[in-house]
């Protein structure tokens, strides 16, 4: 096993040279516009793997294809020149859909965006089903109850106030449970 390290530099470098190679070494017709996006090693460096995107269709897509498996041999030449390593990982090419996914991920953002816009039309002059403020808020004390409590004087009538003001005095209040147990 080799260092992660070095299995990072070596895969940098791979690309660098394939890169290079197609630009340069690779003459085949039914190589189309070939970018190399990313490489990556395998731990024991005996492996490789070159990610790759095609610009057009999907024909020129599976003519790349074809070109990039046909120089596969002459690939692997420059690479192990290049990198003077002691057994040359074998180069497997594989089609990169980070770009495609990246395309339709833009395109699904725009048709959100779209969609959006309708709802904001859709909403503007628009009011409520329910009231305009569905939230429960406190009980505000008026000054009217304030004058109430200031006339009751006896302790009795505010512990009846309390239990719900129904006047039935003490003994009903002792009857009754507390806090809403066995109602």
């Amino acid at each position: 096993m080799a260092d992660p390290a070095r299995a990072r530099r070596l895969a940098v470098r791979i690309r660098e040279v394939v890169a290079a190679a197609l630009e340069r070494g690779v003459k085949d017709p039914r190589l189309g516009m070939v970018t190399i996006t990313d490489a990556r090693v395998t731990p024991d460096l005996m492996e490789a793997t070159v990610f790759y995107t095609v610009y057009g269709d999907d024909e020129a897509r599976a003519a790349s294809a074809r070109a990039l498996e046909s120089a596969k041999g002459l690939l692997r030449s420059q690479v192990g020149k290049a990198t003077g390593v002691k057994s040359t990982p074998t180069l497997t090419f594989v089609h990169d859909r980070l770009p495609d996914d990246a395309r339709h991920l833009n395109d699904l953002l725009e048709v959100a965006r779209v969609r959006d816009a309708q709802v904001a039309s859709a909403r503007e002059g628009a009011s409520p089903a329910g009231d305009a403020d569905p939230y429960r808020h406190p009980r505000v004390i008026e000054d009217d109850d304030l004058e109430d409590l200031d006339e009751i004087d006896d302790l009795d009538e505010i512990e009846d106030l309390a239990d719900g003001g129904d006047g039935l005095g003490d003994e009903a209040a002792q009857e009754r449970p507390v806090g809403g147990v066995g109602r």
